[in-house]
Order: structure tokens, then sequence, then C-alpha cells
């Protein structure tokens, strides 16, 4: 094994925080080498400390569908993607009926997924309705378009506990979205005290150390509930689906780099779609997915690319990961 790496892991797993050039050179390790297997040791024990080794099943359910203006060129509901031609919204009560079934069957945290193009009064009128329903230690996180302090006060008492906002890679290119218009919303959600859960995503071939570096340590700095890491899922004859996808193997690796660069102080470690290999390189939080999803082309994900509980379970039970029971640790962590 190479000894300078070995160094950088054993001292990411004795606390210290590592430099850009230390996550670089980490990143830089092919995939199934010696090296990256004891990288994925060592964030196994960061987990191991900061969870108890346990892994979390979060549900998300997307309550609207249709062409979106911010044309992310990774995203299925993109307007240039053309792939979803009408505006849908979906029933309140059947948004409902997806919460309690999720937090029936055991998902730790339940998201509301909106696009950009859903007005913020009727995404807090559904969610109002949604909170209502729900166990009162159920923890709700809002996952929709870039937003303000009022707003993030507003999504606060309504019952909302924290959200899901990343800076993406290719943020400002491959988006329409300034990315410092993405952190103005991290910091936000912070002064308006909502917990923020973030990763590294959406990662595609393309995208070079020194981005993914970058971007790591702006999850870190985030101080979010949890980062991770997640790859892009190619949409057939879009901009973006020339250049394939990264493999679960290199994906696995890249998750438990997250791990080490963000250390003790980040409850959560995200893979996503979910996969045991990222699991066993020391992922804690996979996502049930139903209604819309930006990385399917049906109306139901249900239907297409979203795991259910079951199989998220199944997941951890073959990683040998035991579930948390109750409400979501993460976004309970101080």
């Amino acid at each position: 094994m190479d000894k300078n790496v070995k160094k950088i892991i054993d001292e990411a797993m004795n606390r210290r925080l590592l430099e850009a050039a230390e996550i670089k050179t980490l990143l830089a390790l092919p995939a199934n080498s010696e090296e990256s297997f004891y990288a994925r040791f060592a964030a196994l024990q960061i987990n191991q400390a900061v969870m108890d080794g346990k892994a979390e099943i979060h549900g998300q359910v997307g309550v609207n569908s249709g062409p979106c203006g911010r044309n992310c060129s990774f995203c299925s509901f993109a307007a240039a993607n053309r792939l979803f031609k009408e505006q849908r919204v979906e029933a309140t009560e059947e948004i409902i009926e997806k919460c309690v079934r999720l937090q029936a069957e055991g998902a730790n945290a339940i998201y509301l997924m909106a696009t950009a193009t859903l007005n913020f009064p009727e995404f807090l009128d559904i969610s109002s309705q949604v909170k209502k329903s729900l166990d009162p230690e159920t923890v709700l996180v809002a996952n929709i378009d870039d937003f303000g302090y009022p707003e993030a006060v507003a999504l606060k008492e309504v019952g909302f506990s924290g959200v899901y906002h990343a800076v993406r890679l290719g943020e400002g290119h491959t988006t329409r979205i300034p990315l410092q218009k993405r952190l103005d919303t991290i910091a936000a959600a912070h002064k308006a005290d909502l917990k923020v859960g973030t990763c590294l995503e959406p990662v595609g071939p393309e995208h070079s150390l020194d981005e993914l570096v970058e971007k790591i340590i702006i999850t870190r700095e985030i101080h979010p509930a949890f980062s991770g890491a997640m790859r892009r899922t190619p949409i057939s004859d879009t901009a973006l689906s020339s250049w394939g996808k990264v493999s679960e193997a290199r994906m696995a690796h890249i998750v438990a780099v997250v791990r080490l660069a963000t250390g003790y102080e980040v409850a959560g470690n995200c893979t996503h779609e979910p996969n045991t290999l990222g699991v066993t390189a020391s992922a804690n939080l996979l996502w049930a997915e139903v209604g819309s999803n930006p990385r399917d082309t049906v109306i139901d994900t249900e239907s297409g690319r979203g795991f259910d509980m079951a199989r998220c379970r199944n997941i951890l039970c073959e990683a040998d990961i035991e579930l948390l029971k109750g409400p979501s640790q993460m976004f309970a962590k101080p």
C-alpha cells in the first residue's frame, strides 16, 4: 500500500480535516485498488462512530412534474429536454397517502420534492396538509427551488425540519442557476434554523478531480445533516447522455472519499441511486422514491426507476448494515 495514501487515510480516521490536495490524491486512486478498499474501511469506522454503524432510509414524494425553465441539463424536467409536455400537480390526497405509507413502512424522514414551476404558496399549502397527516415526530424535509429568508421561515413554521439543497457539479453551466444563488439559499435555510442535507451531485465521467474536490469542500463547509455522492443517470437523447455514467465501483470509492473528507461532524453520507457497493463503502443514507423523479421519464417513478422501502431495506440487509428505527438522527443532531 502507498505509504502517503495510508497516512492521509489514517489521519482522516484520527479526526484531522483533509486538505484539498489530499482529497484529490484519494479521488485519483483506482476504484479497485488496495488503497481504495482501505479508504472504504476507514470510512465505515467513521460511520460507526457518528451513527453507531446504523443507516437511514428517507422517503421522497415528488409532488409535481412538467417542463421546468431552470433547464438543468441532467434533469428529465428540463424544458430543453422535451420529455414532459404538460404541467401536473398530484392531488393532495394522493400525496398524503404516499407520505403516510412511507411513514408506516419505516422511512426515517419524508421529503416533499417540487420543481421550480410549482409556486411557493401552493407548496406550503400542500406541505401543511401533509404535516397534519403525519405523526408529530416524523421528520419532514423540503427539496425545492431556491428561496430567501422569508420563505425559509415559512418552511420552518409549517413544520419542516430541514431542506435538501446542493451546489451541483457544473452549476451555472449545465444549469441556469448561479452558484452563489445556491449558497444564498443554504444560508437562508440555516438562518431560519433549518438543517441542510446536501451531496456531491450529479457525478458524471467528464467531471475533473479538481471540480469534485471543489464541490466536496463546499458540502463540508455547509456543515450539513448529511453529505455523500450521487451519480448522474443518463437520460437518452439529451445533451449529457453521450457521456454515459460512472460505474458503481467508482461511485463507491467517491462515497468513501467524501466521508473521509467530511469527517466526524457530518452524521450522514448518502449514495443514490441505492446500491449495495455504496453502502459497503460507507453510505448510510438511501432514498425510496414515489411520485415524480428528475431521473425518470414516467410520471410516477414507482413504475420506473424509483426504489421502494423494501428494496432499500434489502440493500442494507445485503450489506450487513442495520436500519435505524424511528425519526432521523441526521436531522436531529445539533
